[in-house]
């Protein structure tokens, strides 16, 4: 955790109340920034359970920053212009929202469920998420990171 964001998560240290429980019961799974917060945005946290071997939503995005939490299994995640990646239980992930195309968030194993919380900011008047057309998907194919082999 960053010294910037200690005293966000336990505030200020010291003194009797120090010693309580809750100063140590607070643990920062992720730090993410910048975020470009839309004016008037609104917040939607959802819990999300994939069969084993579910593709998840197809490609899409989000019209303000994305956090989410993998609950039990794992989700394979990849971003626009990243590669795709795998997320274990107890592990975070995030994504930027506005224009970037999230490919996957599907379940990456075959033979347990994948649960997931995510908290989305949204842009005021958009939907929370938005699937990306064909032909969009196919104009930005160069900005995809390269596929795993096999």
């Amino acid at each position: 955790m960053s010294d910037h964001h200690a005293g966000h998560v336990h505030g200020p240290g010291g003194g009797p109340s120090a010693r309580a429980g809750w100063m140590t019961a607070a643990r920062m799974l992720q730090d993410a920034g910048p975020l470009a917060i839309p004016e008037g945005a609104s917040a939607m946290t959802v819990h999300i359970e994939w069969a084993p071997g579910d593709p998840g939503t197809p490609p899409h995005r989000h019209s303000g920053p994305a956090f989410g939490y993998v609950v039990e299994g794992a989700v394979r995640f990849e971003l626009e212009g990243e590669p795709e990646r795998v997320v274990e239980a107890g592990g975070t992930f995030w994504e930027p929202g506005g224009d970037a195309i999230h490919y996957q968030d599907g379940n990456a194993l075959a033979d347990a469920r994948t649960r997931f919380v995510v908290t989305m900011l949204c842009a005021p008047g958009r939907p929370m998420l938005e699937l990306v057309p064909e032909d969009e998907l196919a104009r930005r194919a160069h900005l995809r990171a390269p596929r795993p082999a096999g």
